[in-house]
């Protein structure tokens, strides 16, 4: 269980759902998990979860929008470290805005900031610390990157850049042994998601997790341990000759064009999970 034994790994939006689940994750496997995140609460207690379980965590707070912050992260990170050997980019938000025309301009400034500019952001500062030594960065984007919602355009926009962003950076920094891929989740069992359609025991909640696992080829929501997964594949050696790829893990939802017999068909539905 050493996939990562003495490697310095960066984890961005590291104080719960994916981010929190990849930390410890990373950690179980020897590296060092230096987490960042704005919830700096929540962040300091799945650090402390990390170290009493024996691994070897921090907690950064951080705004992976501001510049100046970022700035000041990856200065600290290079004065106690001198260099990172991976970067996983989770940070983000999401959140509906409505028809394009309707669409508020301040709440998809707010979503490119975080999800798109914040990867940016976070690469431009941290990669310098990855140039001698090479490594691996991972970029969270999502399904949603891949193809589009209703009602939620700045989102897929945002991941959609990052999609792409991915490819570009593979390309800038192949010839410095950093591998740039990227993980395309699809509805993940979170508190984003918690505060997007409601809790589990929620009627909101209940309706919106009926309708993903009938939607689902794998008949439930991902878990965010089998996001950390593919990170940790991605991270490690194993993945060494990978690099400009996204890997789609949504439980098959974007493997067909559209829900055909599944309309229909009454044990589609009742053979979810």
């Amino acid at each position: 269980m050493t996939r990562l034994a003495h490697r310095i790994t960066v984890i961005t939006g590291a104080a719960t759902g994916i981010g929190q689940a990849t930390a410890h994750l990373f950690a179980e496997h020897g590296a060092t998990v230096i987490c960042a995140d704005r919830n700096i609460d929540t962040l300091k207690a799945t650090v402390e979860a990390i170290q009493d379980a024996g691994g070897q965590a921090q907690a950064h707070e951080l705004d992976v929008s501001s510049e100046d912050a970022v700035k000041a992260f990856a200065d600290a990170v290079r004065r106690e470290h001198g260099h990172i050997d991976v970067l996983f980019n989770n940070a983000g938000i999401d959140q509906e805005g409505g028809k394009l025309h309707e669409y508020p301009t301040e709440l998809f400034d707010q979503i490119i900031s975080v999800d798109l500019r914040g990867t940016f952001l976070v690469s431009k500062y941290l990669i310098p610390l990855m140039l001698d030594n090479g490594g691996s960065i991972i970029n969270v984007s999502s399904m949603s990157g891949l193809a589009a919602d209703l009602d939620r355009s700045g989102y897929n926009a945002a991941k959609g850049g990052i999609t792409n962003l991915t490819k570009a950076m593979a390309i800038d920094y192949g010839r410095h042994r950093i591998r740039v891929n990227g993980i395309a989740p699809g509805t993940i069992e979170t508190p984003l998601v918690d505060s997007l359609a409601g809790e589990p025991d929620d009627d909101d909640g209940k309706k919106f997790r009926d309708a993903q696992t009938w939607v689902t080829p794998l008949g439930r929501l991902g878990k965010p341990r089998e996001m950390a997964s593919v990170a940790l594949f991605l991270a490690s050696d194993d993945s060494s000759f990978v690099t400009g790829e996204t890997i789609l893990a949504d439980g098959g939802v974007m493997a067909y064009t559209w829900p055909g017999k599944m309309l229909f068909e009454a044990g589609w539905k009742e053979s979810a999970e």
